[in-house]
This record gives C-alpha cells, sequence and structure tokens, in this order.
C-alpha cells in the first residue's frame, strides 16, 4: 500500500492548484509549513468541501453530492463511498488526533495520524505509514501557528515544510459537507469498538444531508451531528457475520432520540465526555458476503428537519 500521506498530499496539490476557483486560502508559515484554509477566512463551498474529505481519507475514497429530499424539502446529501475501509475510514479519516499548542485547539484528522500510529486501530488494522509529507487536517475556528506546524511535524517525525495543514471551522461549507461525508467511518468505527475486526470490512458506502451553515459552533456541532444520528444512511459489505451487528446504528443508544444540541449541553460541550455509540449513523445495511443481510435502524427526518431550521 503506498503512503496515505503521499496520496492525500496529490489532492492537496489540486486544491492549492484550483485554490481561487474553490475559493480556498493557502499560506506559507514562516517554518515552510503550508495552512489550507477550508472555511476559516475564505467561504470554501460544496466542491471544496468534498475535496477537504478526499483529503481526509488519503484519496481511497470517492465523494459526490446529489440533491435528495429531507423531510419534503429538497436539500444536499454528501456521499461517500470506499473499498478500502479500514485505511481510509479508520486509518485516516476519523478523528483521533486532539492538537494543544499554548492556546490553540483543534481535532486533527487525516493521513499525518498513520505516521503517529499511537491510537490503537493502528495495530489492529496492521498499518502504519511513512513518508516525508505530513497531512494533517484541522478543525478549528483559528488558522494554525508556526508552533502548531511544528508540533505536527515532530510528533510525525517530518520537516516542518513537509507539513499541510488543510483548516475549517465545523461551522462553514466545508465543515457541513466533511462530517456529512463521516456516515461510513462512523458505523465502520461503532463496528471496530464492538470487536469486529476492522480488516473484515470489504466496502463502505453513505450518505447523509447537508447541515446549512450554522451561525456559532455549538450549532454547527449539534446540526451536523444530528445529519449523521438521525439522517445517515450506510451500506457495509463485510466478509463474516457477527452478533452484535444491531448495536452500530444510533437508535441502539440510550440518546436516540435528543437532538445533539441537548446532548451536547447536557455534557458541558465536552465532546469526549459523550458515550460512544451516540456517534453513529441512522440507518445501516450490512451484506455479509456469502451470508445473510440486515436492515438495521431508522431515520428520523422531522428531527434533522427541525435542527436545519426547515
Amino acid at each position: 500500500m503506498e503512503s496515505l500521506n503521499r496520496t492525500a498530499l496529490e489532492l492537496v496539490d489540486e486544491a492549492l492548484e484550483f485554490a481561487e476557483e474553490l475559493d480556498v486560502g493557502a499560506r506559507e508559515l514562516a517554518n515552510g509549513a503550508t495552512v489550507l484554509d477550508f472555511g476559516v477566512e475564505f467561504t470554501g463551498g460544496l466542491e471544496a468541501g468534498m475535496l477537504l474529505a478526499e483529503i481526509q481519507s488519503a484519496g481511497l475514497a470517492t465523494v459526490q453530492s446529489r440533491i435528495e429530499e429531507l423531510d419534503g424539502t429538497p436539500i444536499s446529501h454528501v456521499e461517500l463511498t470506499t473499498d478500502q475501509p479500514g485505511l481510509a475510514l479508520l486509518g485516516a479519516q476519523k478523528t483521533g488526533w486532539e492538537v494543544s499548542v499554548d492556546e490553540y485547539e483543534a481535532l486533527g484528522s487525516g493521513p499525518a495520524r498513520a505516521l503517529v500510529a499511537e491510537e490503537t486501530i493502528f495495530d489492529r488494522l496492521g498499518y502504519t505509514d511513512v513518508s516525508e509529507f505530513a497531512v494533517l487536517a484541522l478543525e478549528s475556528e483559528a488558522l494554525p501557528t508556526a508552533d502548531v506546524a511544528e508540533h505536527v511535524a515532530e510528533r510525525s517525525n517530518v520537516e516542518a515544510g513537509s507539513v499541510f495543514l488543510p483548516t475549517y471551522p465545523t461551522a462553514s461549507l466545508a465543515g457541513s459537507v466533511t462530517v456529512a461525508a463521516r456516515a461510513p467511518e462512523l458505523a465502520a468505527f461503532r463496528l471496530a469498538e464492538l470487536g469486529y475486526d476492522p480488516t473484515k470490512i470489504v466496502s463502505a458506502s453513505g450518505v447523509a444531508p447537508v447541515a446549512p451553515v450554522a451561525g456559532d459552533e455549538e450549532t454547527a456541532l449539534a446540526r451536523t451531528n444530528d445529519a449523521l444520528a438521525y439522517g445517515g444512511q450506510v451500506h457495509l459489505v463485510v466478509e463474516d457475520d457477527f452478533d452484535r451487528f444491531d448495536e452500530i446504528p444510533s437508535s441502539a443508544g440510550e440518546e436516540y432520540g435528543e437532538p445533539f444540541y441537548d446532548i451536547f449541553d447536557a455534557a458541558d460541550w465536552d465532546f469526549y465526555d459523550l458515550p460512544e455509540d451516540v456517534f453513529a449513523p441512522a440507518q445501516v445495511t450490512i451484506d455479509v458476503l456469502e451470508g445473510p443481510t440486515y436492515a438495521l435502524g431508522e431515520r428520523d427526518e422531522e428531527l434533522v428537519a427541525e435542527s436545519f431550521g426547515l
């Protein structure tokens, strides 16, 4: 398998080449690191958000958009498909790096995680990346500094000038798009957490509505998670049967039916203080090769529509 960071870098180069058309900003920091602005000072758009989702999944997934009805209203949906779900979704796209440098805070996703490879999922995937480049997407309201890039470089064991940091706030169009593209990742992660071998997931695809851009990060967090937990649909193809498939969809959790604004508020907006089963798609279909097919969960379009302000 080619380096995840190298394949992601090809898409970063595309973002740099078409930055003006995508309404994406780019700047080189004093230490040579490159920051790509997907929604902090630049507006970005649907195409920019889909490209960012492909960067996060290291170029191993196809991301596209379409219009579907949500509670009777036409709205953009984003679909992600991959035949390398372990590496694309869990080894790259998953948010697994909490970046904290001085006063700067961000959630990191993307293939640079595989250079550090301290998360247990990499042992289960049997993969550690080796590359002279590091690509880490940062979910933050602020653009990173040279010190942040230096921190990423040191942990990734690369030169600071080889660090690329696409950055976006949740309350941006790119934020809404990239979260919608996470429906398959949530299902794959939930399945792995239940004890299923992630290398036995053969293919994954999923779709979720794109939340309208909110005026603040808290509302954006709530809307984008409602889009997944109550509107996200996923199809998995797996090698082996499993007796806990029914625990994958969000409807299996105790909090199902509550808007995420209330769920987050009850936890003082601490993302990591919530039970893992709240972060799951609404519906999951699982095809076991040469075995049964399971249809699990349910959507709540009315809740999503209310969350979106439709």
